[in-house]
């Protein structure tokens, strides 16, 4: 609280649904938790010829539908008083002149001085000409105030736009201005990875190469694509989920212990993750990247259409909607770990999880009556039933040794009285404040795309390269589990319940 200041918050695609279903309701959820500063105004800004009143209506009908907070009429009306809008075209130099005429005369009437915030809630391929006439405004720069920009992923489509992106933003404005943001580094639970592993004397001193086996990340959706099947055929899942939010996991997960929690200490330890990933040639690319489509199936007696029967989605498509890989980092810490990363659309259940795989005893004492030896893991889970799940074995009652895998687990839910806040709630407060720890930098945007680059390259020069079909509510294609190093052993499936964790499961 002590680093707010009066602010205004100018929203580019303020008539889209990233405002209505995310941003509106987190702002109004900052309002109510008195985390937002005495004087605020939200300048909404979009191609849609929405009246004042029209804008403030269809926010009022948002928060009434997305918020999770409880709240009183009188509080939506009175935050409803700060919201404003301004219909314009992004690409016309001369309504952005209209805009700063705009925002001062509102900056003016509340008293802000001179702190913006520009929230870039649009296609990618506008951030480049929004920022250029912000520029050409004289919008991104001033004596008094700060000047911040927040923009949404993909941050490129490949290493060359990546890091053209960044060049034309870096032309107009710097990188302390530039907030990029994952909406996944905003929960709770990724954070708390920090925690878990620096906080405690128990977890560091397991966490390399001596005692760990092999870790593996699960992003999991168990909805398809929708009516975005245009939009999403042209990113695919390695574009729109492993550039940023896995490897963003795994450099948390991987990262060696910050000097202090200072966001360029903290955002150098990820980068040297991602500097010492090892990088896949092409000609390995089928050995140790897995593609694959859903494809129609009969989920709970409805009939499910296969990706390419997706409105928008050609019948020829080589679009992945699944795709997993296995990695090393070439580290002293790391180094001869298999890293296992994994996302995909149309899977049994929505659910993103760290799972750290220790080694099996050297000695084995006690078998299971299957024969099968088991290891200890450690599944952080970062969504849904957000919590932490340590699984080890027990002797069970009664003559003999038999022993029973059994699980020590802690639920986020189970803390009374306290409120997980939403990822855009945490990152849009950490913006109003200036802290950019949970925001991803230009050098670490490009590191990613380089070690990505193969992979990518293989796919477009290769067509032999096999795009597996799964069917839709399945766990991916099987041939996913050919990744896994060592006999018998399979990804870890999970359920919407942390401690479930079956091949066939209550979904």
């Amino acid at each position: 609280m002590d680093n707010l200041k009066n602010l205004i918050i100018v929203i580019f695609g303020a008539s889209g649904d990233l405002t209505s279903r995310k941003l509106i309701p987190a702002i109004f959820s900052l309002k109510t938790q008195n985390l937002l500063p005495a004087k605020f105004v939200v300048i909404g800004t979009g191609r849609t010829g929405f009246t004042l009143n029209d804008f403030r209506q269809k926010m009022q009908e948002s928060i009434v539908k997305f918020s999770e907070e409880e709240f009183k009429n009188e509080q939506v009306t009175a935050f409803l008083e700060h919201l404003y809008y301004l219909p314009m075209d992004n690409s016309s130099g001369e309504d952005f002149l209209r805009l700063k005429d705009y925002i001062r005369e509102i900056d003016e009437k509340y008293g802000i001085g001179g702190n913006y915030i520009f929230y870039m809630a649009t296609p990618p391929l506008l951030y480049g000409p929004i920022a250029l006439n912000l520029s050409n405004a004289v919008l991104t720069s001033t004596s008094a105030g700060f000047r911040r920009v927040i923009i949404e992923k993909p941050f490129g489509y490949d290493l060359d736009s990546g890091r053209k992106l960044n060049r034309t933003l870096h032309e107009l404005i710097t990188e302390d201005q530039i907030f990029r943001i994952d909406h996944y580094l905003g929960k709770e639970t990724v954070q708390n990875l920090l925690v878990t592993r620096f906080a405690n004397g128990l977890f560091e001193p397991l966490w390399n190469r001596n005692y760990i086996d092999r870790i593996e990340i699960t992003s999991a959706e168990n909805l398809g694509v929708g009516d975005r099947g245009g939009y999403y055929d042209n990113s695919g899942a390695l574009r729109d989920m492993v550039q940023n939010h896995l490897l963003q996991m795994v450099g948390l997960t991987a990262m060696e212990p910050p000097s202090s929690l200072d966001s360029n200490a903290i955002r150098n330890e990820v980068l040297k993750v991602f500097q010492s990933l090892q990088p896949i040639p092409e000609e390995d690319v089928p050995r140790q990247v897995i593609r694959g489509q859903y494809t129609g199936s009969l989920i709970r007696g409805e009939c499910v259409a296969g990706y390419r029967n997706e409105k928008g989605v050609p019948k020829d498509s080589r679009t992945e909607t699944y795709v997993a890989i296995k990695f090393f980092i070439n580290n002293w810490r790391w180094g001869g770990v298999p890293f296992y990363i994994r996302t995909g659309k149309r899977l049994p259940t929505r659910v993103t999880e760290i799972v750290i795989h220790f080694k099996p005893t050297p000695h084995h004492l006690f078998r299971r009556d299957s024969g099968k030896i088991s290891a200890n893991q450690l599944i952080i889970r970062i969504q849904p039933d957000e919590g932490i799940l340590l699984k080890f074995d027990m002797k069970e009652p009664g003559a003999g040794f038999n022993v029973k895998n059994v699980n020590m687990d802690f639920h986020y839910k189970d803390l009374a009285n306290v409120r997980v806040p939403s990822a855009y709630e945490r990152l849009l407060y950490d913006v109003m404040i200036g802290d950019s720890t949970l925001f991803s930098r230009d050098d670490e945007v490009e590191t990613a795309w380089k070690f990505l680059e193969p992979i990518q390259k293989a796919w477009s020069m290769y067509p032999d390269i096999k795009v597996f079909g799964y069917p839709a509510g399945t766990w991916g294609p099987e041939h996913a589990n050919d990744l896994i190093e060592g006999d018998g052993l399979t990804w870890r499936y999970p359920c919407k319940n942390l401690a479930d964790d079956e091949l066939y499961c209550e979904l």
